[in-house]
């Protein structure tokens, strides 16, 4: 056995303690469901590109990842983040895998998502917008702590096909962003038939697939409340910077 099995295999080796995976409570079960990886999409709404100064490459999504660790349940409290003056709110549909898929078919792609719930993909834009011009990675204005917000999962069955779904989001009760999941420019189906031509995809999967237009900045003391028909709605508080 290799020194890296045993460590793997052995937690009393370890020189610290490991993060546990969170979770996140799905409708109608006692049962959570734990979260290993979370993808994002990037500009999958034509109107919120456009109000980026950007287009939409309609030959195939594109992907940015945040850590597992970053998830935050709905009704939190988080502070405002260092490093930043233009913290982002995005309103977003996440859904989630339910069994292992490679290379999936459409039919493959459909059967292995689980469930759906809102979210939010909390952003740095002064970071990512730096970045960008600087043509590098957007991790800094993404891939920040407490920065995937999500609510409890309603499993695929329940929610039915997606698309008619109003999707809406509100800042201290003034409504910024409304859309549609009709205007989606790749559907869940298609992008876990193609994020599955790189990665096996598995349970415990989270795809944040992007945001609407109308996105801006928030403050402390701002409440942030988001809903998308048939879904349980995601809220969050900007607490004070640390």
């Amino acid at each position: 056995m290799s020194a890296a099995q045993n460590a793997s295999e052995s937690p009393e080796a370890r020189l610290f303690a490991s993060p546990t995976y969170p979770v996140v409570p799905v409708e109608g079960e006692t049962a959570a469901y734990p979260v290993h990886r979370i993808f994002c999409v990037g500009r999958n709404y034509a109107e919120h590109a456009k109000e980026m100064g950007v287009e939409v490459d309609r030959e195939a999504p594109f992907y940015f990842l945040k850590d597992a660790q970053s998830l935050v349940l709905t009704g939190a409290t988080v502070p405002y983040p260092p490093g930043t003056s233009n913290y982002h709110y995005e309103m977003e549909l996440v859904f989630a895998i339910g069994k292992p898929v490679f290379r999936a078919s459409v039919e493959e792609a459909a059967a292995a998502i689980y469930g759906y719930a809102t979210g939010l993909d909390m952003t740095r834009r002064d970071l990512q917008l730096e970045a960008r011009a600087k043509q590098r990675p957007w991790d800094l204005g993404k891939n920040l702590e407490q920065s995937a917000i999500i609510a409890p999962i309603t499993k695929a069955d329940a929610f039915g096909e997606v698309g008619p779904q109003r999707i809406w989001l509100s800042v201290s009760d003034a409504v910024k962003q409304d859309a549609h999941l009709s205007d989606l420019v790749w559907s869940p189906v298609e992008l876990v038939a193609h994020l599955s031509r790189f990665y096996h995809l598995a349970p415990g999967d989270l795809i944040y697939t992007g945001t609407p237009a109308g996105v801006g900045a928030v403050v402390a003391g701002d409440r942030i409340h988001g809903e998308i028909d048939g879904l349980a709605p995601v809220d969050l508080t900007v607490g004070p910077a640390e």
